[in-house]
């Protein structure tokens, strides 16, 4: 565990010991699982992404927690696994160490079928996305480039059960679900005394990623917004402790920094296209705005303006300038102009 982050232990203040494992979920990429005692049957949030050596290192912390932290459990021991929501950085881990335990396990509703129907679940996704490349006008030699990059990570998971549906404002055993939709469909945040488990809807240093709602439904920045702001409204968390990053001691103010930074790219981008002599592309701003981007981060890059072009259009911000050839073609680039 020496090339990864310390496993840290937090107490919330009805008692829960939370223990924070770190794992590689991506070259180059940490996220973390929490194990929680003390919250009802011995209880895990979110399993890693189990590519590479991600499943080895989720177990190895656990074996630190018993060991070091002398915390009296087996593997064979935790009996509820939860989901924080369906991107497979969280749950990629979770047939692993279903064969590992009895555990029960539970996720949102909207991201369920994530986990039972994983097969489908991707050729729906992947057919939404190319769909996407082609309305942001990415030149076509470049969209198979994209969609391999989508796929890669995505050949070494399967469908898996699903045994309780978490719900918005449900308790259990001392927590209590958030449902915080935009970053994903089924995103939840858990609040466990004055500990919030923010998963990827609040991280300490990067604003998370958005994508449109064209993709996926109860994606988009205008639900991430709106979900951003609920958890604003509930008052008393010290510490959130988000799926990837370091712990966030000033919760609020870290709400209030993201809205702020969404709202500056909001601008930049109506200003681009404002300034743009012609109407132009999505693939056309993110060019303008990331010009260094490479790699996965551009498919990346491309998703993130698009979400706020999006939420601009929906705000009746935009007009779409091509209307001839998005009546008389089948997935023509889409053109924007300020309204």
């Amino acid at each position: 565990m020496s090339d990864l982050p310390a496993i840290e232990r937090f107490k919330a203040s009805t008692g829960q010991r939370i223990y924070r494992i770190p794992c590689e979920a991506f070259p180059n990429f940490i996220a973390y699982v929490y194990l929680m005692f003390d919250g009802g049957p011995l209880t895990l949030i979110d399993t890693g992404s189990g590519y590479g050596n991600c499943n080895k290192q989720v177990l190895a912390g656990l074996e630190v927690v018993r060991d070091e932290f002398h915390e009296p459990f087996q593997v064979a021991d935790i009996d509820r696994i939860l989901i924080t929501h369906g991107h497979i950085d969280h749950f990629g881990g979770l047939s692993h160490l279903q064969s590992l335990t009895n555990a029960e396990v539970g996720i949102h509703g909207l991201d369920r079928w994530v986990l039972t129907a994983y097969e489908e679940r991707v050729v729906v996704a992947t057919k939404g996305l190319r769909t996407y490349l082609q309305r942001s006008g990415v030149e076509p030699d470049m969209q198979p480039i994209l969609m391999e990059m989508y796929g890669f990570s995505k050949k070494h998971v399967s469908s898996t059960k699903v045994d309780m549906v978490l719900r918005d404002d449900q308790t259990l055993d001392g927590m209590r679900f958030i449902h915080t939709p935009g970053h994903c469909p089924g995103q939840v945040c858990i609040e466990i005394g004055d500990v919030l488990i923010s998963a990827d809807h609040i991280l300490n240093h990067i604003t998370p990623h958005q994508a449109p709602e064209s993709i996926t439904a109860y994606t988009g920045l205008g639900h991430y917004l709106e979900a951003l702001e609920k958890v604003r409204r509930i008052p008393g968390f010290r510490l959130a402790l988000g799926g990837h990053e370091q712990p966030i001691e000033e919760v609020y103010k870290r709400i209030d920094d993201i809205r702020i930074s969404h709202e500056r790219k909001l601008e930049r981008i109506a200003t681009a296209i404002a300034d743009s002599v012609e109407p132009i592309t999505i693939s056309d701003i993110t060019k303008a705005m990331y010009p260094r981007v490479i790699g996965f981060n551009t498919l990346l890059a491309l998703e993130e303006v698009g979400a706020h072009v999006e939420y601009l259009y929906q705000h009746g911000q935009l007009r779409v300038a091509n209307l001839d050839e998005v009546e008389q073609q089948d997935s023509p680039a889409l053109r924007y102009r300020v309204a």
